[in-house]
């Protein structure tokens, strides 16, 4: 589960009943962004993975990502 997720969906029901100060609505603000980061993270670290074959079993996974696969393997080590 992705770390915040409880405390977000916490302040959208104490917004939804009683309303959140500002301190709260500045932590609810730091929390989606924080939740959004880690799902584009695991998204791209999908991708990263990903090779495309067509119908013939043909590579024709995009240029594109290639140089970000090939990064990737770079940095690792």
């Amino acid at each position: 589960m992705i770390a915040g997720l409880d405390r977000i969906n916490e302040l959208a029901n104490k917004q939804k009943a009683t309303g959140l100060t500002d301190e709260e609505r500045t932590e609810q603000k730091q929390l989606r962004e924080d939740y959004l980061r880690q799902i584009r993270g695991q998204v791209l670290d999908s991708f990263s993975g990903l090779t495309v074959v067509d119908p013939m079993g043909n590579d024709v996974t995009p240029e594109k990502l290639k140089r970000e696969q090939e990064l990737t393997k770079s940095l690792e080590f």
